[in-house]
């Protein structure tokens, strides 16, 4: 049964001796947590469990309780475990996340009350946090700069011998454990559940070895390796399709299960079959939104930055709009490696419909500066469109940008390398840890969650 909160008390009270007290910044938060519009949002998703959540079975952790484990924990950027370890043995964060004398939830079961919140939960939340911080004054939405960031994904670096190695070590996995299922089908045969998995690790590791040398003949052993590689591959997979079509007659959780996983993996694995088959032996470009990168983060995207450090990128693009006073008033997980130009629109119709005017200053870097751009900011009321040219410049155009209030907006614009930076080493938006494209919206959200309600709680403690 879904329990709200525990009985308050205050543990303070227990041990006057120690005169321990939440400090300021945890004492504005510990007010902004007490909004019920972000309980019951938060409650809807979690009643969402079981369909009697909310009036049968045992008292479960309280609402209250999760939420502000969540906040704390992405606060922090701890791990489930460390939330869990820290949260125990401070009596400041037991008062502040409500736990008081009780046991504080084991890691995994804030894991699985955690991913019942849904992206879209997350968004209402943070357009609610906006609404407040505009109601506390920390801003006016005055001021507006956008940029994009990457978010990695959780996932070594993609190599097609590497996916081809782990596409035979997830299907040998499941067709081992399918043996224990199908144990009288023996019309399989006796290779039906046969792993591969040390044949493909071989072939893997004679390819990168073979690799590191020079020349033809090189060139040659690199390519006969791959196709042995391709070979066991494939037949991992022929595998698998047959112990598939076995399963289907089965009944059983179990045999569903495994048959699931099957069926999500077999495509996948054709997929990086034949990229390598383009690519490596028949010397084919493979455009980049055609590639597969990861067996388990299939969504993840290859984008290039032109950074000197890492040129290109695996994860998602994410979109953030950041208002005077420090505050994101939006995010968008992007999909591929869009353009930045088509960006502006979305962000500044958003900015007008949660401000109710546009902003008096709207900054942005290169990639955002085109005719159109700037007509549609000029359009919608914005006095000065900061969004600076690249490449060659008219005089006139040259001239335009020198004016003072263009060379402050750069300025100014230039905070928000600085505010994504605090963000990757603060709220750990530098590699998401959730899993599938829902795991990355959450890992977002509730990143920009816990930095907008401590920017709140820092300007009204101040």
């Amino acid at each position: 049964m879904l329990r709200d909160r525990y009985d308050p008390m205050n543990l303070f009270d227990l041990v006057p001796a120690l005169s321990m007290e939440l400090d300021p910044v945890l004492t504005q938060l510990d007010h902004l947590l007490d909004d019920d519009t972000l309980f019951q949002a938060v409650k809807a998703d979690l009643a969402r469990r079981c369909p009697r959540t909310l009036i049968d079975g045992r008292p479960s952790t309280p609402v209250e309780v999760i939420l502000r484990l969540l906040v704390v924990k992405h606060l922090y950027h701890w791990s489930y475990e460390h939330t869990e370890q820290w949260v125990s043995d401070s009596l400041v964060l037991r008062q502040f996340c409500r736990v008081y004398a009780e046991a504080v939830p084991d890691d995994t079961t804030l894991i699985r009350w955690a991913n019942l919140i849904q992206p879209a939960t997350l968004h209402d939340l943070l357009s609610h946090i906006v609404e407040l911080a505009r109601q506390l004054k920390v801003t006016r939405g005055r001021k507006l700069r956008i940029d994009g960031t990457v978010v990695e994904s959780n996932i070594h670096h993609p190599t097609d011998s590497s996916l081809l190695y782990d596409g035979v070590r997830v299907l040998s996995r499941t067709l081992g454990k399918a043996k224990q299922v199908l144990r009288n089908a023996s019309e399989l045969g006796r290779d039906a559940c046969r792993s591969r998995t040390r044949s493909a690790k071989r072939a893997m590791m004679h390819i990168m070895e073979t690799a590191r040398r020079r020349g033809e003949q090189a060139e040659q052993g690199v390519q006969r390796a791959y196709q042995h590689l391709l070979a066991v591959t494939k037949a991992t997979v022929q595998q698998a399709e047959q112990v598939a079509g076995a399963l289907k007659e089965q009944i059983g959780r179990p045999a569903q299960r495994l048959l699931t996983t099957l069926e999500h993996y077999v495509p996948l694995v054709r997929q990086v079959i034949d990229q390598t088959l383009r690519r490596v032996l028949r010397g084919e470009p493979v455009p980049a939104s055609e590639k597969l990168v990861s067996l388990f983060e299939p969504q993840t995207a290859i984008i290039r930055k032109g950074k000197p450090g890492k040129p290109t990128e695996f994860g998602r693009v994410v979109w953030l709009d950041e208002v005077d006073g420090g505050i994101i008033s939006r995010y968008a997980v992007l999909s591929g490696n869009p353009d930045d130009a088509e960006q502006l629109v979305p962000s500044l119709d958003h900015h007008i419909q949660v401000f109710t005017k546009p902003p008096r200053v709207l900054a942005g870097d290169r990639k955002l500066a085109t005719e159109a751009n700037e007509r549609y900011a000029q359009t919608h009321g914005v006095k000065y469109a900061v969004l600076p040219k690249g490449g060659a410049k008219s005089a006139k155009r040259v001239a335009y940008e020198q004016q003072r209030w263009f060379r402050c907006g750069c300025n100014w614009r230039a905070g928000i390398e600085g505010r994504i930076s605090g963000l990757k080493r603060g709220h750990g938006l530098e590699r998401c840890y959730y899993q599938g494209e829902d795991g990355m919206e959450r890992w977002v959200g509730w990143g920009l969650i816990a930095h907008d309600l401590r920017v709140i709680a820092q300007a009204t403690a101040a």
